[in-house]
């Protein structure tokens, strides 16, 4: 694994310099700690992406472990339990904290398109519907 992450990076950086450029990645869309992350044995990554329709809103839940959602379309209001509504428009992120009910609204005019990232065992649901 080491061995072919080390031919990629040497494959990116001769095609930068043929190029006369150098592939250098954009700064973080979101830098964000937390101490609510899984040390578990073993991790799994989860990548997803959903479309929210104008007017939808989820259904309140809570996530087992942080979860990054950065909007690449729209705009996203998340209401979190206790605190004041956080609102995303495209090329924006946030981590939604664990154990922290939460939903999500699009009181836009046009869809939202999100993708959605969590870390966490796997045996550990996504999210967790509460009343």
């Amino acid at each position: 694994m080491k061995l072919a992450a080390a031919v990629a990076l040497l494959g990116v950086s001769l095609a930068g310099a043929a190029s006369g450029q150098e592939a250098r990645p954009d700064p973080p869309v979101l830098r964000e700690s937390s101490r609510d992350f899984p040390k578990d044995d073993q991790l799994e990554a989860r990548v997803l992406t959903a479309t929210v329709q104008p007017g939808a809103t989820s259904p309140w839940h809570t996530h087992p472990a942080p979860v990054a959602v950065y909007v690449i379309e729209g705009t996203i209001t998340l209401e979190l339990d206790g605190r004041e509504p956080v609102t995303k428009k495209a090329g924006e992120a946030l981590l939604e904290p664990a154990n922290v009910k939460v939903r999500a609204a699009n009181h836009g005019q046009t869809p939202t398109r999100v993708v959605i990232f969590q870390v966490s065992a796997p045996s550990a649901p996504f999210l967790t519907p509460t009343p």
